[in-house]
């Protein structure tokens, strides 16, 4: 026998299965699924970054160190040949890679990059980020202390290379009333190939990453804090650093992180110091020319690119005065009494 419910049941039925939905999402909310933060990588410095560091390091070391005290022309061509071995272009990027390990040594910073990406994801879309626009490290916690020390340190640099050069043009000119420094510089069309040469060869480090990170910690540059806006070569110093935090600046990484280190604004100043000192040893004959040479544009014209780096306040000398040196007085001639006569 066939049963017959009543239509109100029919309407009842529908009415709860539609309300059942309804009375389950008045419940009590289910907590949003959160990401695991997982241990934070170990920070990668690859083989370039260290390299490039390593290449600047040693080139500001050297160079600033070169006496101006010259007292032959083998000297002078000793000097010479370590201010033009390394190519100028390395130079300026080697200043972006050190930057980078000093931005390193800033506790707050490497918290704020690690605080901002706590998952792999997270870390693959903020190295991605910064990639694609360095400047989006600025927006990190940390990243204003650790520009302001970049450009700091990188100023000091800059203006320790340029004060050395100074003393080195200025002998120049105090060197001339030695005889030897007069003489023709020997084999001058060897001397010029040879700092073409040199200028133009990337050269690699001998200095290891805890080096490098040991000699940036112990670093306390005077003046600052440092202000924004801060220059191209300073925030892509601290992107890098960044990166290295998020365990994305690696060996394997080397286009990605070489492009981040690019810097068009210092790359034609770096171009010019070469060509500058190209053209000046092309026509120098003696020696004192030479130091001038060596002064003026492997010392003087590279620190300036450095402090240009570091966006901090050129020096500027319209007119190179040299510093007159008295002369040693010569001694009064002895005079004897004249012998009296019998």
């Amino acid at each position: 026998m066939r049963m017959f419910r009543p239509k109100s049941l029919h309407l009842t039925l529908a009415a709860l299965a539609l309300a059942t939905p309804l009375l389950s999402a008045c419940g009590p909310e289910r907590p949003a699924p959160t990401i695991a933060p997982s241990k934070p990588p170990e920070v990668t410095v690859g083989p370039r970054i260290v390299d490039q560091a390593g290449a600047y390091r040693n080139f500001i070391d050297r160079v600033s160190a070169i006496s101006p005290s010259f007292a032959n022309g083998g000297m002078v061509a000793k000097a010479v040949e370590a201010g033009s071995a390394i190519e100028p272009g390395q130079i300026m990027q080697g200043a972006i890679a050190y930057g980078a390990i000093v931005a390193l040594e800033d506790p707050t910073f490497v918290e704020g990059v690690r605080a901002q990406a706590i998952g792999e994801v997270q870390r693959q879309q903020l190295a991605d980020s910064l990639a694609a626009n360095p400047y989006n490290v600025l927006a990190i916690r940390g990243s204003g202390e650790a520009a302001s020390r970049v450009a700091l340190v990188l100023a000091e640099d800059g203006q320790r290379l340029y004060d050395a050069g100074k003393a080195v043009k200025q002998s120049a000119y105090d060197v001339q009333r030695q005889a030897w420094s007069k003489a023709e510089v020997a084999n001058r069309t060897g001397r010029l190939a040879t700092a073409k040469s040199l200028s133009a060869v990337q050269f690699d480090s001998d200095l290891a990453e805890t080096d490098l990170r040991a000699h940036a910690a112990g670093r306390r540059p005077a003046g600052g804090p440092v202000e924004a806006p801060y220059s191209q070569s300073v925030v892509r110093a601290v992107a890098v650093a960044a990166m290295a935090i998020l365990g994305h600046a690696g060996g394997m990484r080397n286009e990605t992180v070489g492009a981040v280190m690019q810097d068009p604004n210092i790359g034609g100043c770096a171009r010019m110091t070469k060509l500058n000192l190209n053209q000046c040893l092309a026509v120098s004959k003696p020696y004192y020319e030479d130091i001038f040479c060596l002064g003026q544009h492997i010392m003087m014209d590279s620190g300036r690119c450095v402090i240009r780096a570091a966006g901090q306040k050129e020096p500027f000398e319209p007119r190179f005065v040299p510093t007159v040196r008295p002369q040693t007085p010569a001694k009064p001639p002895v005079r004897r009494p004249a012998a009296k006569k019998k």
